[in-house]
C-alpha cells in the first residue's frame, strides 16, 4: 500500500553505525519513517560512527542550511603504517619504524597542522573531480591529481598513547576537512607515515552526539521540529498578517520582517513553527529562500 498522508517532517540526529554508508542510513531511515523524503546533510565515512544529520519530509528543503557546518571528531592515529584509504579499511602501502617518536613530537607536529591549512582530498572520498566522485575512480583503479584545498583546523589535540605508536586525537575543524588526511599528513610530518582508525563524529555544528538517536531506534517520534535545521541562526517571530505574506513568498522590507544582521533568518509564528527562511535581497528588502508555511 502507498504512503498515507503527508508523512513526517523534521530533523533527525542519528548516531551512524560502523560499516554503513550515509546513503545506507538514508535508505534505512526511509523505511523506519515510512517516507521517501529523507536526505543527509553531509557524508560520513562508512567505517566511522557518530553524528549524521538527516532532513525528513519538507525539511529536506532545509538541508542546504545544514551543510558547511563545523565538525568535531575523535579517533586514533596509528603511526608507522600508511594505507590506500588513509584509514584502517585500506591496504597497507608503506611501513616505517617510528618507535622513537614520542608524545611531544606528535603534539608538535599536530600544531603544525592547526589553523588555516591546505589539504589534498583523499582518493577514497565523495569529492568530485571532473564530474566523478573520487571513490568511484579509486574503485576503478584510477588515481587523479587532486588540488589542495583550503580548510581550517581549530583544534588538533593529541592524548597519551593507548598502544605503542597509537595516539588518540580530538579535532575541531571546518566542513570539508578530512581527518584521515590529517592523520596521514601527521605521519609524514614525523618522518614516516600513519593512518586513522576508530573515527567518531561528535558534533555537526550545534548538533551533538549527546542527542543522537541510534539508527535502529529512529522513528517519527524522535524527529526534531523543522525549525531545528536553522539552529544557531537568527529567528524572527512574525504576527498573523506578516505570516500570511510570508506564506505567499512575498518579498518584504527588512524592517517589516524585523530582520537584523546578515541572515539567513528563520521566520517563525507565535507557536514557534517555521514558516520560511528569508535571505537578504536588494534595496533593503528580504526574500524567501524556502517557504514551508503550509501545514507546518
Amino acid at each position: 500500500m502507498g504512503q498515507r498522508g503527508p508523512g513526517p517532517d523534521g530533523v533527525a540526529v542519528v548516531d551512524k553505525p560502523a560499516g554503513w554508508t550515509s546513503h545506507d542510513v538514508v535508505a534505512k531511515a526511509r523505511g523506519l519513517l515510512s517516507t521517501r523524503k529523507v536526505g543527509h546533510s553531509g557524508t560520513l565515512d562508512p567505517d566511522a560512527t557518530g553524528v549524521l544529520v538527516l532532513g525528513v519530509g519538507r525539511a529536506t528543503r532545509l538541508l542546504t542550511f545544514l551543510s558547511g557546518l563545523d565538525k568535531r571528531y575523535v579517533g586514533e592515529v596509528v603511526l608507522g603504517v600508511a594505507t590506500s584509504t588513509l584509514d584502517a579499511g585500506g591496504e597497507v602501502t608503506g611501513t616505517w619504524d617510528m618507535a622513537a617518536v614520542g608524545l611531544d613530537d606528535v603534539r608538535q607536529a599536530a600544531t603544525g597542522l592547526t589553523g588555516e591549512i591546505l589539504q589534498v582530498p583523499p582518493m577514497v572520498s565523495a569529492k568530485k573531480v571532473a564530474g566523478r566522485r573520487l571513490h568511484e575512480l579509486a574503485r576503478a583503479g584510477v588515481e587523479v591529481e587532486r588540488e589542495a584545498v583550503p580548510v581550517r583546523v581549530d583544534r588538533f589535540t593529541v592524548g597519551e598513547a593507548v598502544a605503542p605508536g597509537v595516539y588518540p586525537v580530538d579535532v575541531e575543524c571546518s566542513s570539508g576537512t578530512y581527518v584521515r588526511s590529517l592523520a596521514a599528513d601527521l605521519g609524514v610530518a614525523l618522518g614516516g607515515g600513519a593512518h586513522l582508525r576508530a573515527l567518531r563524529r561528535l558534533a555537526v555544528g550545534a548538533f551533538t552526539i549527546d542527542e543522537a538517536v541510534p539508527l535502529a531506534a529512529l522513528g517519527p517520534d524522535r524527529l526534531l521540529p523543522p525549525v531545528e535545521a536553522l539552529r544557531g541562526r537568527p529567528r524572527v517571530v512574525v504576527d498573523e498578517a506578516t505570516a500570511a505574506l510570508v506564506g505567499h513568498g512575498r518579498v518584504l522590507e527588512r524592517a517589516a520582517l524585523g530582520a537584523e544582521g546578515d541572515g539567513p533568518w528563520a521566520v517563525i509564528d507565535g507557536d514557534g513553527r517555521l514558516l520560511a527562511v528569508y535571505e537578504p535581497h536588494r534595496d533593503g528588502t528580504v526574500k524567501p529562500a524556502v517557504v514551508l508555511a503550509q501545514n507546518m
